[in-house]
């Protein structure tokens, strides 16, 4: 598949199949984050990657009660290593590095016929002690992923493109 027809089919997907993820799929996916860009290619990222049930239970039950990420047979934690570490534009690195190694990750996954969903409804602590998180780190987002068990969702309006730019200055 092409990767703009992976960006623009790509969607939240909140039910799966009960159909494990091959390893090399998952490795696959997990490579694609591997090559993300990050501030002075530090890679300050670690993904937990949940597979036992029981956690992926727990892991939704502090995510706001949404069982549907426990449905997953892989939940992702995405842990920022380093989130005292702040760019010289006053914007904290480990949030942004870790997105865009999400990003292709889940990029990865739809170009593997796999649906995820971005979760950043949850509780830092409950999280971070359920899977063992030093807390000096940060858990940026949690991403279920899995076979979809329904028909993708009708894809979503989006702005245009004149809506969401501008040249040379802001307007």
């Amino acid at each position: 598949m092409d990767i703009y027809e992976v960006i623009k089919t790509r969607r939240s997907v909140r039910a799966y199949q009960d159909k494990p993820i091959p390893d090399g799929v998952l490795n696959r996916m997990l490579e694609a984050a591997q090559w993300a860009p990050s501030a002075r290619n530090l890679q300050p990222w670690k993904f937990i990657v949940v597979r036992d049930a029981d956690l992926r239970r727990k892991v939704a039950e502090a995510a706001s009660q949404q069982m549907f990420i426990a449905e997953a047979p892989v939940v992702i934690a995405a842990v920022g290593l380093d989130p005292d570490y702040v760019m010289s534009c006053q914007v904290p690195t480990y949030a942004v590095d870790t997105s865009i190694a999400l990003d292709h990750l889940s990029l990865a996954a739809a170009a593997e016929g796999l649906g995820t969903c971005w979760i950043g409804a949850f509780s830092q602590e409950q999280v971070k002690e359920i899977l063992l998180v030093p807390e000096a780190q940060k858990v940026v987002l949690l991403m279920p992923v899995g076979y979809p068990a329904d028909e993708a969702p009708a894809q979503r309006t989006r702005k245009s493109v004149d809506e969401l730019s501008c040249t040379n200055y802001f307007a």
